[in-house]
């Protein structure tokens, strides 16, 4: 066995032996230079390099070199520093392609959405320029790495060199700060976005504080809503009532012909008398993990976290404790958490030929038997569809292909081939297609009405950005994120008889249509419609409160 003295010079393709240092030098240069387009590109768009300041971004780059090369310096050991490097080059290659092509910024949200997904909406996100990055970015600088020799020198020795690396980034580190630190605080508190955009550190901070998070699991789940009961206007009413809550996804408010938006993007929705149009709703957040949980959960986006309502009980174990049958029906990733304690179906895999290709359904199989379940409703129930709705990058593959109305469309997840244009043509007919759906829900709804009391309310998990800024798709931290992703529509439609049973004043509610609400407001308010007591119930935060008829 060769000693660390003996080791070959070069290897058999010619490339010459490297010290660690060199390696992890190279290593850091080529992350900064060729995977850190966006945080430069953003970087110098709010700093805008002219004589003033040119010695601050030189001093942004060095700084960032030192600080780097010290961490892998830590690392730099045999058996350790090849593995690390392949890992963190190959992981590197797949977030300098999302943050490319799509404009998305790296947090812990992000990554749980990557994490959470499901294989269908995966699979959309596989291209062939994925693949290019991935070789280019990651496996080839892998395979250079693992056939460049590196010249070990003998534990003592070795020790001694990387102590004196160490040293030198710490001195380099010291002095930029010390020369920079009110500028770098500066641009840091004003431009926050640039920590989400700089790799690897904005990955590898997301993924530790994601399993940290994971890993604080309360001992038991916290119940509440524990003393919720029905009203006593219950005990008059004489028909059963079906209260439907459809969870939207990916919509945008702007993109509603309903709000005015130039294109006929709601003309289905247009002709329901006595729909009621909330055009100033907000999202709790910008990512479904986040907005769906929220929005059940009753806490309001100012004291929500996941973490929070991961082991929490949610606005349908409330409704189900008072006596209400609940079911959810999910046509996409799942309910994350929301639906767990209640009867819950999820037919993306169903088998209904006309609406469902093997690898999804279009969201009109959500209606599936709801007919024969208004003719045989026995209990009084909440039922929650949650829709796959404007989901990207595959906008092409959410409506049936009448309704392409709005051409030309975007054919490929890979939405860089196309034109913004195309982009928006594909996400409005997506939106043409949930016109339709609700439409047809409320039109089942209204065809029942003689016999069953019913209600719908529709509300988008959050919105999307279709190349305005050069974001695409969602995901974009809240404080940071444009409010395409977080301005969403809300609809809502009452039976006729519902609206005497339960109170509801639309003509109230039409009136208060532009004032702003939120997903904050759903807990409260559908405690409030279905007159369920509890003392979760903040009256302040229901909708319906002011346009309750006793």
């Amino acid at each position: 066995m060769l000693s660390h003295a003996a080791l070959p010079r070069s290897s058999q393709f010619g490339l010459p032996a490297l010290r660690p240092e060199w390696i992890t030098l190279g290593a850091v240069l080529f992350l900064l230079v060729f995977c850190n387009v966006p945080f430069w590109g953003r970087l110098l768009a709010v700093q805008p390099p002219n004589a003033s300041n040119m010695l601050g971004l030189v001093a942004v780059f060095t700084f960032l070199l030192a600080a780097l090369n010290l961490l892998l310096t830590l690392l730099a050991w045999p058996f350790v520093l090849r593995p690390v490097l392949t890992v963190l080059l190959i992981a590197t290659s797949f977030v300098a392609y999302f943050m490319n092509q799509y404009g998305v910024m790296i947090d812990v949200g992000m990554l749980r959405n990557a994490l959470e997904t499901d294989v269908a909406e995966t699979r959309d996100l596989l291209t062939l320029k994925m693949a290019g990055y991935v070789l280019l970015l990651g496996a080839l600088p892998v395979w250079l790495l693992w056939r460049v020799p590196i010249r070990w020198r003998p534990a003592r020795r070795e020790v001694l060199r990387k102590s004196a690396v160490i040293a030198v980034s710490l001195a380099v580190l010291a002095m930029v700060a010390f020369a920079y630190f009110q500028t770098f605080a500066s641009v840091a508190r004003n431009h926050r976005e640039l920590r989400f955009l700089l790799t690897p550190v904005n990955y590898l901070q997301a993924t530790s504080s994601y399993f940290k998070r994971l890993n604080t699991k309360p001992a038991t789940l916290e119940k509440i809503g524990t003393d919720a009961r029905l009203g006593a206007a219950w005990a008059q009413r004489t028909r059963k009532s079906l209260t439907v809550i459809v969870v939207g996804e990916t919509a945008r408010a702007d993109h509603f012909s309903l709000n005015g938006y130039a294109r006929e993007t709601n003309p289905a929705l247009a002709k329901q008398p006595g729909l009621i149009n909330m055009s100033n709703a907000w999202s709790c957040g910008t990512e479904t993990a986040v907005s769906v949980p929220c929005m059940f959960s009753g806490l309001g986006r100012d004291n929500f976290s996941r973490e929070k309502t991961q082991y929490r009980e949610s606005l349908l174990d409330v409704l189900q404790r008072a006596g209400l049958a609940v079911q959810w029906r999910d046509n996409q990733s799942g309910c994350k958490g929301v639906c767990d304690r209640v009867p819950n179906e999820n037919l993306k895999d169903s088998k209904a030929a006309d609406l469902c290709s093997g690898e999804e359904c279009f969201d009109e199989v959500l209606l599936s038997g709801l007919p024969e379940k208004l003719d045989k409703l026995d209990r009084d129930t909440v039922l929650v569809l949650h829709m796959m709705g404007s989901h990207g990058p595959a906008y092409y593959k959410r409506h049936p292909d009448r309704f392409e109305v709005f051409l030309p469309t975007c054919k490929t997840s890979q939405l860089d081939r196309c034109s913004q244009q195309e982009i928006v043509n594909s996400f409005d007919n997506t939106l043409r297609y949930t016109d339709f759906v609700l439409a047809k829900l409320v039109g089942i709804l209204r065809e029942h009405a003689d016999t069953v009391d019913s209600a719908m309310i529709y509300m988008s998990d959050h919105g999307e950005s279709l190349g305005e800024h050069n974001l695409y798709l969602h995901g974009t931290p809240y404080m940071i994120a444009p409010d395409t992703q977080k301005h969403v529509p809300m609809l809502m439609w009452f039976s006729e008889g519902y609206q005497r049973d339960f109170g509801v004043d639309t003509a109230c509610l039409a009136q208060n249509q532009t004032k702003p609400v939120s997903h904050d407001n759903l807990f409260h308010s559908t405690l409030g419609l279905l007159d369920v007591a509890t003392t979760q119930y903040d009256a302040k935060q229901d909708l319906f409160k002011t346009c309750r008829r006793s």
